[in-house]
């Protein structure tokens, strides 16, 4: 039985649709990421699932038993931590982890949250107050509070989006760590597929109120449904030809598209790094434009005819490439994404 069931939640504020028909599962210990860009309904849902927000139609099933709309957060065994962390200023690190544990007796409240604190490598910060921690820090106390009663869900709006690169990479990294070792269960916001590919078990794709694809992150980044779910997880080259014989003539190679008509205008996509360049006279004709030294690597601006934009190719920083040279691309891996131009 999944921990969370969502049946077809619809959510409207006046004429907006901010949720259309959202159907989505979460199996115990399992993190599930909701991605997508600002305004596609991410955070609706999380707060929806949290009882701070009310849907208009759909049912949302915990552990088998739903969860009717006027249901207050404290009453559904739900965690959730805010994309700001809202740690009181006036009450210590131990007493805002405690804070949550009310109706407990203090000696157990006090043992919980010493636990947790532990749990987050801040037992020495016990007695301090919110407006000493660092930004990881305050993360890390505002999971630990999170946590504490041992919610059945941990629901995180953007967690780490306050922090800077370098402290986020290594929060989320420990955070993560947090979660497994709880075998929590929990639905995360983000609209970072870095990172969701990163923290979460499986993605939940979201565009306009609807999720496009739910699976791996490999499932996302190597199958997905549309052109829209592929440009979402990195850039693509694409080239456009005609289907002959099932066949779809490119500029980069021909490729089996069973199923298209005769004549057929389709568009094959690629990753970047499936291209290989090549001697002059030699694959796809092309142009360096453009050279960019970066330290660990070079992005060589590639123009060539058929390709709507020049294309951004990573190299190794000793690449000789230099602009102006003449030289030739090859399709060196990977099969080719086909899709019907101008359709997501």
């Amino acid at each position: 039985m999944p921990r969370l069931e969502l049946d077809r939640i619809g959510c409207r504020f006046g004429p907006v649709r901010a949720l259309d028909d959202v159907s989505l599962a979460v199996a115990g210990g399992e993190i599930v990421g909701l991605l997508g860009d600002s305004g596609c309904g991410k955070s609706t849902l999380l707060r929806i699932v949290a009882g701070l927000e009310t849907p208009d139609r759909g049912a949302l099933r915990l552990d088998g038993r739903e969860i009717r709309p006027g249901l207050p957060p404290e009453l559904r065994g739900v965690g959730m931590m805010f994309q700001d962390y809202a740690l009181f200023p006036h009450l210590t690190v131990a007493e805002n982890v405690r804070y949550g544990l009310a109706g407990r007796k203090r000696t157990e409240a006090d043992a919980a949250a010493a636990a947790r604190l532990a749990q987050v490598g801040l037992g020495h910060r016990a007695a301090g107050y919110p407006e000493t921690l660092s930004g990881g820090e305050a993360q890390r106390v505002a999971l630990a509070r999170a946590l504490a009663p041992g919610p059945r869900l941990l629901l995180l709006d953007e967690p780490f989006s306050n922090l800077d690169r370098r402290t986020r990479d290594r929060v989320r990294a420990d955070t993560l760590a947090v979660l497994r070792a709880a075998g929590a269960t929990a639905l995360l916001v983000t609209h970072d597929p870095e990172e969701a590919m990163e923290v979460c078990d499986r993605i939940a794709l979201m565009r306009a109120g609807r999720v496009v694809q739910v699976g791996t992150p490999e499932d996302l980044y190597r199958r997905p449904v549309n052109r829209f779910a592929a440009r979402f997880f990195g850039d693509l080259v694409e080239v456009a030809g005609p289907c002959r014989g099932g066949v779809l003539e490119t500029r980069l190679g021909s490729f089996p598209v069973p199923g298209f008509a005769e004549g057929a205008r389709l568009s094959a996509a690629v990753r970047p790094q499936a291209l290989r360049i090549v001697h002059a006279g030699e694959g796809c004709p092309a142009r360096v434009a453009r050279r960019v030294y970066l330290g660990t690597q070079t992005r060589l601006e590639i123009e060539a005819a058929g390709f709507a934009e020049p294309l951004r190719l990573a190299v190794p920083p000793e690449d000789a490439h230099r602009p102006g040279e003449t030289v030739g691309l090859v399709l060196a891996g990977d099969t080719p994404f086909i899709f019907v131009p101008d359709a997501d």
